[in-house]
């Protein structure tokens, strides 16, 4: 998913996807992980149809009931208000999730983010200081509104937990569609050798890499690769990588810059429309 963007998903279909995340955040959280950079660009959508969770480069392992964590890390509009305040003092991982995953479920709903600022600093006070407020369109539940509040509750003592989320009614359908308990979603999973080998993919020639980037800042983000014309240089560098000069249609992915991008403080977060 990418935000924003001007169709999110319907309540259905973010239900069915929140619900995989909720269980991927569960078993992490067994396994002592904080992801601290749950949003959407970092859910993967398995053939199955089943979300999964990636990017672990921000993560903490840790011992005990829960992590205690001192500094910040993340995605800037996804980061919840503890982390973000001036007399900065411990903080615990789990919540940090549950922030983050109230933002990606707005995300799904409303196809943006609940706080949005072009500067990191005006985010920042956003977030610590804002109420959310839900816009008219999509009409959706008032359970699903009552969730998305618990998880973005700014204090994080009182902000609703992992198994308070697998119980709450919107999760569950009124009760209908109970999750797994933790005991059965959180079984070993053994990992073979196979498995480690189809996760090594190939990786493009850094002059392929170079070249996509300059034809990036040449064109449209909303259409990549429509009248789009080849200078010289890129053409030499299309030549150099043992590419021809049709094959940017061999990419699948195109990485576009997003609202919830990193960014420096001094930095917009967004691109100009």
């Amino acid at each position: 998913m990418t935000v924003p963007c001007e169709t999110p998903f319907s309540e259905e279909v973010s239900r069915g996807y929140f619900r995989d995340v909720i269980l991927g955040i569960e078993y992490l959280h067994y396994q002592k992980i904080i992801h601290r950079d749950v949003k959407p660009s970092n859910l993967l959508l398995a053939d199955d149809g089943h979300i999964k969770i990636a990017d672990f480069g921000v993560s903490n392992e840790f011992s005990g009931g829960d992590a205690s964590l001192t500094s910040s890390a993340g995605t800037p509009a996804f980061m919840a208000p503890e982390t973000l305040k001036d007399d900065l003092q411990n903080f615990q991982g789990k919540a940090l999730d549950i922030w983050a995953m109230g933002v990606t479920l707005f995300c799904f709903t409303y196809g943006k983010v609940p706080f949005e600022e072009e500067y990191v600093l005006g985010l920042h006070k956003k977030i610590l200081k804002d109420p959310v407020r839900f816009p008219d369109k999509p009409i959706v539940s008032d359970e699903l509104k009552d969730l998305i509040l618990r998880m973005l509750d700014k204090n994080p003592a009182t902000r609703i937990t992992l198994p308070s989320i697998k119980e709450h009614p919107w999760v569950t359908c009124q009760g209908q569609f109970t999750l797994p308990s933790e005991e059965v979603n959180c079984e070993l999973i053994t990992v073979t050798e196979d498995d480690l080998e189809n996760v090594v993919r190939h990786v493009p020639k850094i002059e392929t890499l170079i070249m996509v980037k300059k034809i990036l800042k040449q064109k449209s983000f909303r259409n990549p690769f429509i009248g789009v014309k080849l200078s010289a240089s890129v053409k030499e560098d299309f030549q150099k990588s043992g590419r021809s000069n049709s094959a940017p249609e061999s990419f699948n992915h195109i990485m576009k810059r997003k609202v919830s991008s990193d960014a420096n403080i001094d930095e917009p977060l967004m691109e100009d429309s």
